[in-house]
């Protein structure tokens, strides 16, 4: 562990105000509440760690004003002990929504049925409005005190003390929070910038097909990724995937499985052995704890033989003569198993004029105000009655339907739509 400077220095300050506490000790009680309020403030503005406020704060109540047990709960989602001394394991005993939360006022404990309670003298609930937020319990008092003058005079210093410490470790948190926010904002605006150079800006259109795509993420980095490859000669490779999960986690796999995914489709001979690699390559990136659906297909434009395995995909819908084919030969996800069960390698023949349409989840799972998928049967359809539009077109049909489908509700998941016309 390392220290920094600032830390060095706000240790020293910390000493130097717990020095200046303990010079108090023959102070009138009320010069000793003022000089606390102001050492605690100093502590805040210095920006002391919960730690060293939490010992400032000890400094006070056990040395000037004589409270030998003190348990201290806090509100941080749940209700925990944050802070006790001079007690056992009293303090574990304690539920504060059930012992404590009806509690409003500065309660003594003396009628307790609880053995635990008991323990402590007085319970003294710190509100901020009407909303709790903490509760302070005291005992272990001087025998000469007087109880009466105790809690007239020094349980509002006590509230507002404690107050003004929870409300410094609050506000500790939401700044923890802020940041965390902005750096989980910055993390996902470049694994957004880099999942956009993974994906094609430029696709095909040539005299042997034309490719389209429409990529939305529902998130600002989503799991959904196409591509597609002129590597092989008279051949056009093209996939479609997704990644199970979002942000910046999916990307990075994404990323790592591009990569391996290139050099595979360039140097296998056949698809089964490019997906036998890609699992492995999946495996040891998400070990176990992602998966990927995956469609790849391989079109020779000479002999139009396209070979394709479905890796747990939705089925691409390939369209001719007025008749659909769903492509779903092919094998589990990739990264669902450490070795790949089996795989199937489909083969159709692509006549001219026909269109291949690739998708993800988000497209036929997308729901309707009623709470109806947007489903592969009205995707089918609208390929069907547009089947002669370019592939851009019809990607823009498609989408369109989406919309008018969804209504006034939001995409909840990635959509994207990758097509291809065979001329």
């Amino acid at each position: 562990m390392s220290f920094s400077l600032k830390d060095i220095e706000k240790s020293r300050n910390e000493y130097k105000f717990i020095d200046s506490l303990q010079s108090l000790q023959n102070t009138e009680p009320r010069d000793i509440m003022l000089m606390s309020l102001l050492e605690v403030t100093k502590g805040i503005n210095n920006n002391f760690s919960q730690k060293q406020l939490l010992q400032i704060y000890r400094v006070v109540l056990q040395q000037h004003l004589g409270i030998g047990k003190l348990a201290l709960f806090r509100n941080e989602q749940n209700w925990k002990c944050i802070m006790h001394y001079g007690i056992e394991n009293e303090y574990k005993e304690i539920n504060v929504e059930n012992d404590l939360l009806y509690l409003k006022l500065p309660t003594h404990t003396s009628k307790s049925l609880k053995a635990y309670l008991n323990a402590f003298n007085l319970i003294i609930p710190v509100f901020h409005k009407s909303r709790p937020l903490a509760y302070l319990l005291i005992g272990g008092l001087p025998e000469k005190t007087d109880r009466t003058e105790f809690r007239e005079q020094h349980v509002p210093f006590l509230e507002i003390l404690t107050n003004i410490l929870v409300v410094a470790l609050e506000n500790k948190i939401l700044a923890r929070e802020r940041i965390k926010q902005e750096r989980t904002r910055k993390e996902l605006e470049l694994a957004g910038q880099m999942q956009a150079m993974l994906i094609p800006t430029k696709l095909p259109h040539n005299e042997f097909y034309e490719m389209a795509a429409i990529y939305k993420p529902n998130q600002e980095v989503g799991g959904d990724y196409y591509d597609f490859s002129e590597a092989r000669e008279n051949e056009l490779g093209m996939c479609i995937a997704d990644v199970s999960g979002k942000g910046v986690s999916a990307a990075i796999l994404m990323s790592n499985f591009q990569a391996n995914l290139r050099a595979s489709y360039r140097y296998s001979n056949n698809l089964t052995d490019a997906i036998y690699e890609l699992n492995k390559s999946v495996m040891e990136s998400a070990r176990g704890e992602k998966f990927i659906t995956f469609f790849i297909g391989r079109y020779n434009r000479v002999t139009r033989a396209f070979h394709y395995v479905n890796a747990g995909h939705n089925p691409p819908v390939l369209c001719h003569g007025g008749q659909i084919s769903l492509l779903k030969t092919g094998c589990p996800g990739l990264g669902m198993f450490d070795e790949m069960p089996s795989v199937h390698e489909g083969i159709v023949h692509i006549p001219p004029n026909s269109t291949l349409v690739c998708y993800t989840d988000g497209v036929i799972e997308l729901e309707d105000e009623l709470g109806q998928d947007f489903g592969l049967e009205r995707l089918s359809n609208v390929i069907l009655q547009n089947a002669d539009r370019t592939a851009e077109k019809l990607n823009q049909i498609i989408f369109e339907h989406l919309e008018l489908h969804k209504g006034e509700k939001s995409f909840l998941d990635d959509v994207a739509l990758f097509s291809c016309r065979f001329i």
